[in-house]
């Protein structure tokens, strides 16, 4: 019988698929590994369930009742968008502190002991992180049905908001993880988070159109990646978008820009969170 002897260029192959395997697995048992964390500390999960809730019910029927939609539409309509991009922008100050507390407590070191790749620490976090994204996007939206919010597109152009606004989530996730490394505790993540998030997620057209704004602060909430998010998810949902008559590029092209925004940030904070991971844990 003739020996089949596998080639250099075969066995290469072979090893990287198995590398490849390997690294998908690594990430599956990391990002399980902090699911069941929160299934252990469910109020964890409080930011991506109750919070959305609480701020969807207070910014319509209190604020919502004072507010006038420029160019007319329901003011639910108008709402439910930016809500979502509210509660998304906040709720990833998560991925900093839990990475940031991770690495207080030891868990980390520890990880490194453990024959595995070092890059699965970091998109474990992010895929969870992810899924609590889903979550908190599941509830603005059956809370914002059960208040009267109702999309006027079809089922293809609002499955393409909601993957839209989840992308622009997961790429904040990194950005917050590079706040995470940065920080020296739980505690100071936090305080650093809060100074990047909130501006971001209000100093934009979440709540109310960007035209009432003095020109300065227009200027800079029309440029906001958060403003570009939502007013495509409003295009795409079919409801009320004043910001479409206001003659910048992210809010001529907020789809377009919505993923130019979200690629940039993607690929720079990926990059960064590698080279904070790799100086945090070798000093």
């Amino acid at each position: 019988m003739t020996e089949m002897i596998a080639t250099p260029a075969e066995l290469d192959t072979a090893t990287a698929l198995e590398r490849v395997r390997s690294w998908f697995t690594d990430v599956r048992v990391m990002t399980w590994r902090n699911v069941l964390h929160i299934r252990r500390e469910p109020m964890q999960l409080s930011d991506v369930t109750i919070q959305p809730v609480l701020f969807t019910l207070l910014f319509i029927y209190i604020f919502g009742t004072a507010m006038v939609v420029r160019g007319g539409g329901s003011y639910k309509d108008f709402a439910l968008a930016g809500l979502l991009m509210m509660n998304l922008t906040t709720s990833a100050v998560g991925t900093a502190i839990g990475l940031s507390s991770d690495l207080a407590t030891g868990v980390i070191n520890r990880l490194r002991t453990l024959p595995m790749s070092p890059t699965a620490i970091l998109f474990g976090r992010s895929f969870s992180d992810l899924l609590a994204a889903i979550i908190c996007s599941s509830f603005v939206v059956l809370t914002g049905l059960a208040v009267g919010w109702r999309p006027d597109a079809g089922a293809a152009s609002i499955a393409a908001g909601f993957g839209l606004a989840l992308l622009f989530s997961y790429a904040l996730t990194w950005a917050m993880a590079c706040l995470g490394l940065l920080a020296a505790s739980p505690e100071s993540a936090q305080g650093i988070v809060m100074l990047f998030m909130f501006p971001l997620a209000f100093v934009s057209n979440v709540f109310a159109a960007t035209q009432g704004m003095p020109a300065w602060l227009a200027t800079i909430a029309n440029w906001n990646p958060v403003s570009a998010v939502t007013s495509a998810c409003r295009s795409l949902f079919g409801n009320p978008n004043p910001s479409s008559t206001i003659h910048t590029w992210p809010m001529q092209h907020s789809v377009m820009a919505s993923l130019v925004w979200s690629v940039v940030i993607l690929v720079v904070s990926v990059t960064a969170a590698g080279h904070l991971y790799r100086h945090r844990t070798n000093s």
